[in-house]
């Protein structure tokens, strides 16, 4: 019975230490603690069910910019040799549940207010210029991409350069009450609030 107690108490401790934990620990992590039963998808605000395959991790902040931010190297160089870049990829403030088309089609770009109203689907609110290489997501929720990556660059003191844009955004969209509960859970499995949601 000892044993198992202890073996749970550090596996609790390693999933709450960020420093320590990786990305591929934290993503079955990051479902069950925060959408055990499904949710509400990052850019097109869709309803999915638990184990909906159509549905990924989409990093606001981009991983790309991190390796570049850190010189670890490519993504998979940096999760070898780099213990900050695998505490920032495991940092579940940064994580929201993505379409996994649309993430792609994302990837890295930065996201920017667009010309006219071209969604990319009729049914998303969410807007791609590849010849801009911007992104402009749906109102709803540009508080709380502003948040999640004004965040990560404080915490980490990475290189961000939309400040001026995501502090608009977290004027003009202040968090709701969705948001800070999913802040408080974060925080009872990472063992960190996000700042910008609660402010100090």
């Amino acid at each position: 019975m000892k044993v198992v107690t202890r073996s749970i108490f550090f596996a609790v401790l390693l999933v709450s230490q960020s420093v320590m934990a990786e990305y591929l620990e934290t993503i079955p992590v990051f479902w069950k603690t925060l959408y055990p039963n499904g949710g509400v998808s990052l850019y097109c605000g869709k309803t999915f069910i638990k184990g909906d395959r159509r549905y990924n991790i989409e990093h606001v902040f981009p991983m790309s910019w991190v390796t570049r931010s850190l010189q670890c190297g490519s993504r998979r160089q940096c999760r070898a040799n780099s213990a900050l870049f695998n505490q920032i990829e495991a940092d579940m403030h940064n994580m929201y549940p993505a379409d996994k088309a649309l993430n792609a089609e994302r990837g890295s770009m930065a996201y920017g207010i667009l010309k006219g109203e071209r969604w990319i689907r009729k049914d998303c609110d969410l807007e791609i210029n590849q010849r801009q290489r911007r992104v402009e997501p749906r109102p709803a929720v540009r508080g709380d991409i502003a948040r999640a990556m004004l965040y990560l660059a404080d915490r980490y003191e990475l290189k961000l350069y939309q400040r001026d844009q995501l502090l608009r955004w977290h004027r003009q969209d202040p968090p709701d009450a969705a948001e800070r509960q999913r802040n408080q859970r974060i925080k009872s499995v990472q063992g960190n609030e996000n700042h910008w949601i609660v402010p100090r």
